[in-house]
């Protein structure tokens, strides 16, 4: 078995259940730079939602990967929305950039236990340009959303 598909062992798909996704790029490569595949990117994300098969709670674009924090909805398991947002945003981008490869082959998936793991990812992936030193402040950083924000107390 292949280090790769060791990913897929043990993985769950429970409807209306919270997951953080991990998307990386072909080869590691810096795919993500621009603001015209990062907006088709969203639009695909977007697009999954309006489906209804699941909800984004946050996401951060980097540039070699996406940390994509999601409600399954109940139409779909884990597997066939990752595959179709995967499969929508390589066809959307191959055929409005000169990418022609866009993702490894599989991806990394964890199941939020609680609360509390809800908003510790959350957390974490709103984070992430700080702690790869791309930005000082996360206002800086145009690439991440979360819902979170739009709360009150």
């Amino acid at each position: 078995m292949k280090h790769s598909d060791l990913l897929r062992k043990g993985r769950v798909s429970l409807k209306n259940h919270f997951y953080s996704i991990t998307l990386v790029a072909h080869k590691r490569e810096n795919k993500f730079v621009s603001l015209a595949v990062n907006r088709l990117i969203t639009k695909e994300m977007r697009a999954i939602e309006v489906q209804k098969t699941a909800q984004t709670i946050a996401f951060v674009i980097m540039p070699n990967h996406i940390h994509w924090l999601i409600q399954l909805g109940e139409k779909q398991t884990l597997c066939e929305v990752v595959k179709s947002f995967k499969g929508r945003c390589s066809k959307s981008i191959r055929d409005n950039t000169n990418i022609k490869q866009l993702w490894q082959r599989n991806y990394y998936d964890h199941l939020i236990r609680d609360e509390e793991d809800l908003i510790n990812n959350a957390r974490y992936i709103i984070a992430n340009p700080l702690r790869a030193n791309i930005v000082k402040s996360v206002a800086l950083y145009p690439y991440w959303d979360c819902i979170y924000l739009n709360e009150r107390k």
